[in-house]
């Protein structure tokens, strides 16, 4: 096992409790585990079971990787990026605060709670997998999916944690071994393809490419729809505008500051969130972050 160290300075007001939120959801602690002290997580990069412990330290995430082979540049690469994402260090919030600090709707919420951060899965492929198990179901019924997921395709980490497996990884079942573990068959289909596009090259999970592209390539695949782009969008790539008019958690928190007789349609809510352009994605975070509870369905 090659074990490597790194501190990374975290901003002012730097809010651990939003990554403990994210990462903390499995409460069988499979792939994830969060502690006072930090997170643990295991993820497969470039084939390589690896860890990522986290702890912080006041100003300082203090970042252990062990990885179960050979720290090739590849490798390393992956793991920078990863940590960028699991810390939700990708989006700066300081823009969103300043765009919207005197918003009627959200400047209240930028008051109560600033320093919102949006933090990711460990990798795009992660996130547009949790997006498709977590379609028009429940969370506590997603978790339990996700979990069946990374056991079927992930495999252990030398320290005991399960590793969320890549695409070459879930490419690999067959779809009796998801539909016989719970999987409707259509999101079954769903997630072996496009785990079988990204192997085959038809599918590019790169980072750094357009948001339209990306996103007219996902919404060409039977099984994604709008809802699960942007989720994509925001969750995976980390991009700053993103519109999350078809999440019912956002409708609900629109609904709720607006003041308005119903729950908006999702043409009203898109036209509502328009205000927020180009920075709708911390806008949907400070409407999922508004509601005391989440509704069960809300991926968040």
């Amino acid at each position: 096992m090659k074990e490597t160290t790194q501190d990374i300075i975290l901003p002012p007001g730097y809010r651990v409790a939003d990554v403990f939120a994210f990462h903390g959801r499995d409460s069988e602690g499979v792939a994830e585990l969060v502690s006072p002290e930090g997170l643990r997580k295991g993820v497969l990069l470039d084939g390589v079971p690896t860890l990522l412990d986290i702890r912080f330290d006041g100003r300082q995430a203090r970042c252990r990787i062990a990885c179960d082979g050979p720290a090739t540049p590849a490798l390393e690469a992956l793991v920078q990026d990863a940590l960028l994402n699991v810390l939700g260090l990708r989006i700066d919030p300081a823009a969103f605060a300043a765009f919207a600090h005197d918003d009627p709707v959200l400047g209240p919420m930028l008051a109560r709670q600033p320093g919102l951060r949006i933090v990711q899965s460990a990798t795009v492929f992660e996130a547009l997998t949790w997006a498709i198990i977590g379609q028009q179901i429940n969370l506590t019924f997603a978790i339990a999916l996700r979990r069946t997921l990374i056991q079927l395709a992930g495999r252990p980490h030398s320290s005991g944690l399960w590793c969320y497996p890549e695409a070459q990884d879930v490419a690999r079942l067959a779809l009796e071994d998801l539909t016989s573990r719970k999987f409707s068959g259509a999101k079954a289909e769903t997630v072996l393809r496009v785990a079988r596009m990204v192997v085959d090259g038809s599918l590019s999970l790169e980072r750094e490419r357009d948001a339209a592209q990306v996103s007219q390539e996902l919404l060409a695949v039977k099984g994604i729809g709008p809802w699960t782009v942007n989720y994509v969008l925001l969750r995976g790539y980390g991009y700053t505008d993103c519109s999350l008019e078809g999440d019912v958690a956002v409708r609900n928190a629109l609904h709720n500051l607006t003041g308005s007789a119903q729950r908006p349609t999702l043409l009203e809510a898109q036209r509502l969130l328009a205000r927020y352009a180009p920075h709708r994605t911390m806008a949907a975070a400070y409407l999922w972050a508004s509601l005391a509870a989440k509704p069960d369905g809300d991926l968040g």
